[in-house]
C-alpha cells in the first residue's frame, strides 16, 4: 500500500473546521486505540499535521493497537514520527505513565468477514476493553472521551425510523451472525453512560455511519473495496441479493471532523450519529455511479449472500443528524461523486487487481 492516503488539503480542511478547538490539543496527550485501523490511521495523521503546522506546543500521540487486523500499510505507520505506539490488546488492562487528556478509543473490529472470523475478539474489544479505557479515563482524570460505537447498533430499522435519530432504540436480533459486534457496541454504550452517570467520566459516544475513502484495506470484504477491486480487475461487480438495499457514505475527512467535534464539544453521556445523510443510494445506483466516475460502463453480476458474510443485512440504513448539526455545527462537505472518485484515484495505485 501507498505510504500514506491522507491529504494535506482534508486534513488542513478539519482543521479549518474545527476553528480555535483545535487549539485545545496544545500541550495535552491523546490515547487513541485502534490506531492502526482505517479510521485510527487517519487520525494519527491529523495529529502529526496539525503538531506539524498548526499547535504552538504540539500534543503528545499514544496510539495503541493489537494488529489483530492491520495490513502492511499500518505496520509502516508505527514509525510515524512524533507518535509513541504501543502493541497492546486492550482486552488486557493499560498502565500508561503520566496524564491522559484525551482518550479516543477506536478500537474495534468492524468488517463483517473479521468480525465473522473472531467473534470473542469482537466482543471483548467493545466491552471489556472499553471498560478498560473508561477505568484508565477515571484513573487519570481524563478531558474528554470518545466511544466508537457503530450504526450497527440500530439493527434494521423499520420505514419511519428512517432517516435514524439517536432515539431510535434499535431493532437488533441478540443471536445471530451480527450479534457479536452489533450487541457488543450497544454494550460498550451502556458502559459509557454508566462510567458517566456513576464516577463522572466525561464520556460521549460516537455512531459512525459507512465512512469511506483512501486507506481501505482491499481485503476489508466491505462494499467500496469489493467494488474497487473487481473494476480494476475489469470483471462485474457483485451485489449481493436484490441489490435494492440502501447506504449513505460519509467520506473520510468529513467523518474525522465529526468524530473531534464531538471529542471537544460533545455533551457527555450521550450519543451522536456521524455520517452523511445525501443521498441514501442502493447497491444497483452504486455501482452505476461508480461507472460515471472512471467513465466507464461497469457491469454487474446479482448472486446470492456468501457463507463468509453475515445474514440479517439492514435493508436501509441512513442517519439523522439533527443532533450533531444543531449542536456541534457538523456538517458533511465531500459529495460522494467526489469521494468516490478520490477513492478510485489511490485504489488505482495501491490496489493488487483480482485474478
Amino acid at each position: 500500500m501507498t505510504k500514506n492516503p491522507v491529504s494535506k488539503t482534508e486534513l488542513q480542511a478539519i482543521v479549518q473546521a474545527l476553528g480555535k478547538d483545535v487549539h485545545r490539543f496544545a500541550g495535552k496527550t491523546v490515547l487513541l486505540t485502534g490506531g492502526c485501523g482505517f479510521l485510527g490511521r487517519y487520525i494519527q495523521a491529523f495529529f502529526v499535521f496539525i503538531n506539524r503546522q498548526t499547535l504552538a506546543h504540539p500534543c503528545r500521540l499514544i496510539s495503541v493497537d493489537n494488529l489483530i487486523t492491520a495490513g502492511p500499510a499500518a505496520i509502516r505507520t508505527l514509525k510515524a514520527r512524533g507518535v509513541t505506539t504501543l502493541q497492546h490488546d486492550i482486552i488486557q488492562p493499560l498502565k500508561i505513565e503520566g496524564r491522559v487528556d484525551y482518550i479516543i478509543h477506536a478500537a474495534g473490529i468492524a468488517s463483517p468477514y473479521y468480525y465473522r472470523k473472531y467473534p470473542l475478539e469482537t466482543l471483548q474489544v467493545a466491552t471489556s476493553g472499553t471498560r478498560h479505557m473508561l477505568q484508565l479515563a477515571l484513573e487519570k482524570r481524563t478531558e474528554s472521551f470518545v466511544f466508537f460505537s457503530s450504526s450497527e447498533i440500530y439493527g434494521d430499522p423499520d420505514e419511519k425510523h428512517v432517516p435514524t435519530p439517536e432515539s431510535y432504540r434499535g431493532n437488533v436480533a441478540c443471536l445471530g451472525p451480527r450479534a457479536c459486534y452489533d450487541e457488543s457496541k450497544r454494550l460498550g454504550e451502556t458502559l459509557c453512560y454508566v462510567f458517566h452517570q456513576t464516577h463522572g467520566v466525561k464520556a460521549k459516544i460516537v455512531r459512525p455511519f459507512n465512512v469511506y475513502g483512501p486507506g481501505m484495506q482491499q481485503a476489508d470484504y466491505r462494499v467500496l473495496p469489493n467494488f474497487a477491486g473487481r473494476i480494476l480487475a475489469g470483471k462485474p461487480v457483485s451485489i449481493y441479493g436484490t441489490g435494492e438495499q440502501t447506504r449513505t457514505f460519509c467520506y473520510i475527512s468529513d467523518a474525522v471532523t465529526g468524530f473531534l467535534k464531538v471529542l471537544l464539544r460533545g455533551i457527555q453521556g450521550e450519543a451522536y450519529n456521524v455520517g452523511n445523510s445525501n443521498p441514501e443510494i442502493s447497491m444497483l445506483e452504486l455501482a452505476r455511479l461508480f461507472g460515471q466516475v472512471i467513465r466507464k460502463k461497469v457491469h454487474i453480476n446479482r448472486i446470492e449472500y456468501p457463507d463468509a458474510y453475515p445474514a440479517d443485512e439492514p435493508m436501509r440504513r441512513c442517519p439523522d443528524l439533527t443532533k450533531i448539526r444543531m449542536q456541534l455545527a457538523y456538517e458533511p462537505v465531500v459529495p460522494l461523486k467526489e469521494g468516490l472518485r478520490r477513492f478510485m484515484k489511490w485504489a488505482e495505485k495501491t490496489y493488487h487487481p483480482e485474478s
